[in-house]
């Protein structure tokens, strides 16, 4: 078996109708966009680093006492879904006793609403946390430092640590924060692609928005 690990990207790629989950919340909780661009800025221009962007961000929510239940509220009211056929896909990989792994810049709610059992699906999980007190409201937060180019680092960790070559590493993502770790895997799917740059830098490329049109590709 030629690839051992197998990393998936999040919004766009294991969930459906969806650019970026933060969007989604931003927009929902009704954040002011001069906040948001001031500190998406000063991470483009190097001021801080991705998971104090992350943290800025998250604590704007905060600040408009959003709930677990009122994030819940934002992706019901959403188009947002399991991309079709994760699920199966998912299954055959770990049947063939494939790692896999999650890098990503969303929000472990995400996930929660759309794949509840995803911590027993996947070895690693590279994505942002939220933590909620008894009321619902947002407790602590653990921001990723692993988005943009951090991802290509996680992906270099979970490889040192199981010793496996980036030559057994297959990654599947969509967009521009994508393209550094594709460089680095071994096999690199653009999937359902919004990124040109992306495109150029990938083994494969997958228009079909049906996550099983990767399989032939990981499993010979």
């Amino acid at each position: 078996m030629k690839f051992k690990l197998v990393c998936f990207d999040v919004d766009g790629t294991l969930v459906d109708n969806i650019e970026y989950s933060w969007q989604l919340f931003h927009d929902h909780f009704k954040i002011e966009k001069k906040k948001r661009e001031e500190a998406k800025e000063k991470f483009f221009t190097g001021k801080i680093s991705y998971r104090e962007w992350a943290e800025h961000d998250i604590n704007l929510w905060k600040e408009k006492g959003a709930t677990k239940k009122d994030f819940f509220e934002a992706m019901k009211s959403s188009p947002i879904a399991l991309m079709k056929g994760a699920r199966e896909t998912i299954a055959a990989l770990k049947e063939k006793g494939m790692k896999l792994a999650i890098i990503s810049g969303t929000i472990n709610v995400i996930l929660e609403y759309l794949l509840p059992d995803y911590e027993e699906l996947f070895d690693d999980i590279f994505l942002s946390r939220l933590f909620f007190d008894n009321n619902g409201h947002i407790l602590n937060i653990q921001a990723t430092e692993y988005d943009m180019k951090g991802k290509a680092e996680a992906l270099k960790k979970i490889a040192a640590r199981e010793n496996l070559s980036l030559d057994e590493c297959a990654f599947i993502g969509d967009h521009h924060n994508d393209v550094e770790i594709a460089k680095e895997a071994g096999l690199a799917m653009a999937f359902n692609a919004k990124s040109e740059e992306l495109v150029k830098v990938s083994d494969v490329v997958v228009k079909e928005k049906d996550l099983k049109e990767i399989l032939p590709y990981l499993i010979s």
